[in-house]
């Protein structure tokens, strides 16, 4: 929401020659001030971006825009890199609660196999669910995640200490 993502190294350079920036003006930009937030000017949270972008924000409508083809852009690459793909799978905050931007991920990806049935993405159910076309040769998943629950595991697995120990206590 708020990360820059890929940059060229030497945007670092410029923007502390070209710009006077210093270092920690330069950390602020790209991780405080960039993504979601920088590109839209209104927010980093993809709710509000599209629902700007809907009221005609240009700059809300290149954030999505952008969001979109990035996100494919990886799925390509990354398809094409394990030699092909078996499941698509969206989950956290925009996969998992996001239909609009899962139908426009999936757009034009038919050379992947990955065809969207527009009845399933939309329904509001939680929990894992299928939301790929019956012809679809790639499956496409919504998976929930729980983010919190993975780092009490990991940090618990860190200290040598069971979820389950800890947990009974």
């Amino acid at each position: 929401g708020t990360r820059s993502g890929d940059l060229d190294p030497g945007v670092v350079f410029f923007l502390e020659r070209r710009c006077g920036l210093n270092i920690d003006e330069i950390d602020t930009l790209l991780n405080r001030k960039s993504g979601l937030f920088g590109v839209s000017g209104v927010s980093s949270d993809m709710r509000d971006v599209f629902e700007w972008a809907e009221k005609g924000n240009k700059r809300c409508q290149l954030a999505v825009d952008m969001y979109v083809y990035r996100v494919k852009k990886y799925i390509g690459a990354y398809a094409v890199s394990m030699g092909g793909l078996d499941t698509l799978v969206f989950t956290g905050g925009i996969g998992e609660n996001a239909a609009e931007i899962r139908t426009l991920i999936c757009a034009e990806m038919e050379v992947l196999g990955i065809r969207l049935d527009e009845r399933s993405n939309a329904s509001p159910n939680p929990g894992n669910r299928p939301i790929g076309a019956k012809d679809s040769r790639t499956d496409i998943l919504v998976v929930p995640t729980d983010e919190e629950k993975i780092i009490v595991e990991d940090t618990l697995c860190m200290i040598g200490c069971s979820a389950g120990r800890a947990l009974d206590r």
